[in-house]
């Protein structure tokens, strides 16, 4: 049976290898798989690492909507570990290998990939191919071209596919972006987002160019959203630098810090950071009416903010919450056959703003984002 380092190890970003607006924090359009009614659906999660482990398995036993159904792991002690805690039937657990068998599994309706970004496209396609829903992690893929593979995949399946965009699922998200869209600070002008942390891994997928790493797709997409959600625009054009201080880890080009300047048609503008280097995460969106302010910006709790008229925000809630309404939210659109809130074409907007972020570095340049 191969290990997960294994089959990681020996993947690289080739192998595997539409705009839509920020309001799909509203609406969306899903394609779902005709199938019996049920109350709740089996999830399968795909990679055991930390976002499984401490946060998503433990956010399955909160939801009303969806259980922890299945696994897939390359690891026999991980597999036998969650055996025990989760009581998973032997019939629910698979390798990497024997994955397209879960094809053949009716207790699990939806797969979750949970895996370094240059396998995403892999096994998101493949879970279409077993007829099986989708969630997978952000962010989406390594490349746009990835990313449409992976959302004609879904339709061709009839099944939906939504990007683990947590943030749109969180109360108070929703509350300021309401609230900047009913004009709460006017006509924006500028806004200003931070997600950043220090990691001190090395041989982390995240310092791992081939596997997807660099700070631009894991924290990076925190900002980018934030922007596009504050303005409710897609952005034109981006100006971008990047550069690391620890050129031993973060190798041949790998961004550990990105400072990153968008364009939006309104004429507004955006200044965002992010960086595995330092320690920040904030928003400030600035209109001629008011500033809203918004720290911590994209935390798993302790989420809060102010803005002009007295606005604020707070809503409190322990860890791993925000997962638990996320997948909830998810299941009851597939039990509901209604839109799920964010679609694949969401996490492809993403990525094509980080192909330009990355082309604007690399050239100095301005870059038009189409």
């Amino acid at each position: 049976m191969a290990s997960r380092r294994t089959v990681l190890q020996t993947l690289a970003l080739g192998t595997t290898a539409g705009l839509i607006s920020p309001d799909t924090l509203l609406a969306a359009t899903s394609h779902v798989q005709p199938q019996p009614a049920k109350d709740k659906l089996g999830v399968a999660l795909v990679g055991l690492g930390y976002y499984s482990t401490d946060l998503l398995a433990p956010a399955l036993q909160l939801t009303k909507n969806c259980y922890l159904a299945g696994i897939v792991t390359g690891t026999p002690a991980k597999a036998e570990k969650w055996k025990k805690q989760y009581n998973i039937p032997d019939k629910s657990i698979y390798t990497y290998e024997t994955f397209d068998q879960i094809a053949n599994n009716p207790d699990i309706d939806v797969v979750y990939v949970v895996l370094p970004p240059s396998m995403h496209r892999d096994y998101v396609v493949r879970a279409a191919k077993a007829g099986k829903h989708v969630w997978v992690e952000k962010p989406m893929a390594v490349t746009a071209k990835e990313c449409q593979e992976m959302i004609d995949a879904c339709k061709k399946a009839n099944v939906s596919l939504t990007v683990g965009y947590r943030l749109h699922h969180e109360p108070n998200t929703q509350a300021y972006v309401k609230f900047l869209r009913g004009g709460g600070v006017g006509k924006i002008q500028m806004v200003n987002c931070s997600a950043a942390y220090f990691d001190g891994r090395t041989n982390h997928w995240k310092q791992k160019k081939e596997m997807g790493g660099g700070v631009m797709y894991d924290m990076g997409v925190y900002v980018i959203q934030g922007a596009r959600l504050a303005t409710g625009e897609e952005p034109i054009a981006v100006t971008a630098q990047q550069y690391t201080t620890r050129p031993d880890v973060y190798k041949n080009g790998l961004d550990e810090t990105s400072t990153v300047q968008l364009e939006f048609p309104s004429g507004a503008r955006a200044v965002l950071q992010t960086s595995y280097g330092i320690n920040m995460n904030f928003m400030y969106v600035m209109g001629d009416k008011g500033i809203l302010r918004v720290e911590p910006y994209s935390g798993y709790n302790g989420v809060k903010g102010a803005g002009p008229g007295g606005f604020a925000f707070d809503n409190a809630y322990e860890v791993p919450r925000q997962q638990a309404m996320q997948m909830d939210d998810d299941a009851l659109a597939i039990i509901q056959k209604k839109p799920v809130l964010v679609l694949g074409e969401e996490g492809l907007r993403d990525i094509k703003i980080v192909e330009a972020i990355y082309e604007a570095a690399r050239t100095g340049k301005r870059v038009k984002i189409s």
